[in-house]
């Protein structure tokens, strides 16, 4: 592709060195990507900045870059932009051909249940028949071929290389989480969406955004932005998601479980079991061209629990009904559902003990796992919790004073927390002043914290602490990802007894947080 093709789609200041008919082969944001004929794109990150390693750059076959600032001192040309990143995307987008456009597009975005909200809706999807693709937190999808993800949102070239690709594999429907820093950083730029969810809204990424203001402005802007031909979920038993429903030209469909007034409503909510039964009462015609659902009644049965989960069946519903995607179906496909991995994943039990695994990343999700937990039957809960790293001192003290209020209401007087040295990259490293204001919290609260470095030290010591009828818990983000297998690595110390694909059949489908030798054995 020459150069004169992709400019059009950016915004230049001018060119230096300026070089007419260039070949351009391919786009690189990394240096060490770079391949012969590449244009690089120096984007100016949170940690460093790209223009610094335009020189490897050129060295690996850079034949020309995109800037903010010319570096003179290379001779190749320099396209000068005001914003690097939003080039980026669009470039990307424009070199793959404006992929989105070509596909059913949902973005889902919330505070909490992004990911179960996602993966059910791709089980909707699924169900109906449709050939579908999901990018999130756990993994990217294309078909039958999974790859791990490093962001909720990729970067906006791997982004835009991803939707090519399931474009290329005849995918029709694409689930895809929308993080508020995917949007700040501009990931999502030019992406044409069709369908929006957005859920909930807690306190998250403050530190990232500056302000809760900020984070409120970001996160909502993809519903602000949405185009009039597009159609967007709202759940309004959330005061500020249902206040953007006067704010978006694109149609608004809206969900409620305590509020009746919604589009569709939940009704006859049986949580007994905690896995619900519910009826959804669709009170209004539903028309998204070609497909239209009349006024109707129709049961839901969930096999994952909580409260949590009728609220992200609701956003996952909706958007089926939108996609044109059967009652029956629907019903299917959610009653099969059995949860996301690392999402209050059962991931051992026996008579004397069980163990779970959940994705601690904020505030919003310790309190609704460790409610959850308050109408289980178990004596003593071991918390092995993996402190959120390079995610600042707000997050930290939030996630601290979440579990602090539930410690005293669950009668927790020590937990179990680690760093989870080896175990994370540099995005993740605990920081000492994460590290301090985690422990200052909970010493106020006068609950003990082991404090390890390894991952591996501290769910071992859960495990020797557990009694009979004790229930581990597993909580955290990034830093908890290699606890499971870890943990059932230790009980197959201590029951080698028990058949190897019985014991670790929880790995099986996971993406993240499995080693190679797991993998070759169970996967």
């Amino acid at each position: 592709m020459k150069i004169e093709e992709l400019l059009p789609s950016i915004e230049v200041e001018k060119i230096y060195n300026e070089s007419p008919g260039l070949e351009i082969s391919g786009i690189a944001y990394h240096s060490e990507k770079v391949e012969e004929g590449d244009l690089f794109v120096c984007v100016k990150g949170y940690k460093t900045d790209g223009h610094k390693y335009l020189g490897q750059a050129i060295a690996n076959g850079a034949v020309a870059a995109v800037v903010e600032e010319v570096q003179e001192e290379f001779s190749i040309p320099q396209i000068v932009v005001p914003n690097a990143r939003i080039a980026l995307a669009t470039l990307a987008c424009e070199y793959y051909g404006n992929p989105s456009l070509k596909l059913d597009m949902i973005g889902i975005t919330a505070s909490n249940g992004k990911t179960t909200t996602s993966f059910m809706t791709n089980a909707i999807l699924e169900e109906e028949g449709y050939k579908t693709g999901l990018i999130g937190t756990v993994a990217v999808r294309m078909g039958d071929v999974s790859i791990p993800s490093v962001l909720t949102t990729p970067e906006s070239l791997d982004l835009q290389y991803y939707l090519s690709e399931m474009v290329k594999r005849d995918i029709t429907h694409v689930c895809m989480e929308v993080s508020s820093n995917a949007m700040e950083a501009h990931r999502v730029e030019g992406v044409d969406y069709d369908i929006i969810a957005f859920n909930n809204v807690t306190r998250e990424h403050i530190d990232f955004h500056g302000t809760y203001e900020n984070y409120l402005e970001v996160k909502s802007s993809i519903v602000r932005n949405a185009s009039a031909k597009s159609f967007v979920v709202l759940n309004m038993d959330d005061p500020f998601v249902a206040s953007l429903a006067n704010q978006t030209e694109a149609t608004v469909v809206t969900y409620g479980v305590e509020n009746h007034h919604a589009d569709l409503i939940c009704k006859d909510l049986d949580l007994s079991t905690g896995r619900a039964k519910y009826t959804v009462e669709v009170r209004k015609p539903l028309k998204r061209f070609p497909f239209k659902i009349e006024p109707c009644e129709f049961r839901i049965e969930l096999s994952v629990p909580g409260l949590h989960s009728v609220y992200n069946s609701m956003s996952a519903l909706t958007i089926g009904l939108l996609s044109g995607v059967s009652i029956p179906a629907i019903q299917r496909a959610l009653k099969k559902f059995r949860g996301v991995e690392r999402r209050f994943e059962f991931i051992y039990e026996d008579d004397e003990f069980i163990i779970i695994d959940d994705h601690f990343a904020n505030a919003g999700n310790i309190n609704v796992t460790l409610k959850t937990l308050k109408f289980m039957d178990f004596k003593n809960l071991r918390l092995v919790y993996a402190i959120r790293g390079s995610r600042g001192k707000t997050v930290n003290r939030e996630n601290a004073e979440a579990i602090a209020e539930w410690s005293k209401k669950l009668g927790v007087t020590e937990i179990i927390a680690t760093k989870s040295v080896s175990h994370v990259t540099e995005k993740d490293w605990v920081t000492d002043e994460e590290e301090a204001v985690f422990l200052e919290v909970l010493g106020n609260a006068g609950i003990n914290v082991l404090l390890y470095d390894e991952l591996e030290d501290a769910i071992r010591k859960a495990i020797e602490l557990v009694n009979p009828g004790d229930l581990i818990l597993l909580g955290g983000a990034q830093g908890m990802d290699y606890g499971a297998e870890i943990a059932l690595e230790i009980v197959k110390e201590l029951k080698p007894d028990i058949p190897d694909d019985v014991l670790f059949a929880p790995l099986v489908d996971r993406v993240a947080g499995v080693t190679n030798r797991h993998r070759r054995a169970y996967v």
